[in-house]
């Protein structure tokens, strides 16, 4: 008698690891981007097409991680469907 396997393949014996070398990376990866971004609080002048706004860069470099995160997010997810 063969061992039952869920829909992805996977047995249902087995328990799936938390914490895999490729997450332990990102993760890794994620908290130093964090750090980089945090330790630069300075203002800096950024031109979005026409307007010129002052902020502080660390918050230009969150809203440019967060809207890499989500673009890439969106096409992994695009992906993954047929």
């Amino acid at each position: 008698m063969s061992p039952k396997t869920t829909e992805s393949g996977g047995r249902t014996g087995q328990r799936e690891r938390l914490l895999t070398p490729a997450r332990t990376t990102v993760l890794l990866l994620a908290v130093l981007a964090l750090v980089f971004i945090f330790e630069n609080t300075r203002d800096t002048r950024i031109r979005l097409l026409i307007p010129e706004v002052t902020m502080p860069l660390w918050m230009a470099l969150l809203a440019t991680a967060i809207i890499g995160a989500l673009c890439g997010a969106y096409f992994m997810r695009r992906r993954r469907r047929p």
